[in-house]
């Protein structure tokens, strides 16, 4: 991990499924917690610079061997406000194109410290 370490905010800050945008040197980050693993975000959309953290945090529709849509990954996207593009909080990938990804940041718990490495 990179040596530049920030304490982002305190694990009780975030409770599961919730996210906080914090200023972290000259960057705004998303930090989300899903079911108690942390994770970091840019909030920048790589689609048009929008805010994305900010958007809901969501699971999606996937279809089925059958004519059926299923929901799924319930509360592990971040959905953009702007065009509802849908980014994996863990990976960064845009679901619909992996290639394009929102740039993530490893993050790591010290005490009750959340950590993010820039």
């Amino acid at each position: 991990m990179s040596q530049n370490k920030i304490v982002a905010c305190k694990t009780h800050e975030v409770a599961p499924g919730q996210q906080k945008i914090v200023q972290l040197d000259r960057f705004s980050v998303g930090v989300f917690n899903l079911g108690g693993e942390f994770h970091a975000l840019l909030n920048v959309c790589p689609h048009k610079g929008a805010a994305l953290c900010e958007g809901p945090v969501c699971g999606t529709a996937a279809q089925t061997d059958e004519r059926d849509f299923i929901y799924c990954k319930e509360n592990a996207l971040v959905r953009c406000a702007w065009h509802g593009w849908e980014f994996d909080i863990k990976s960064g990938e845009f679901l619909v194109d992996p290639s394009i990804k929102a740039k993530t940041f490893p993050v790591s718990v010290e005490g009750e410290d959340v950590v993010v490495h820039l």
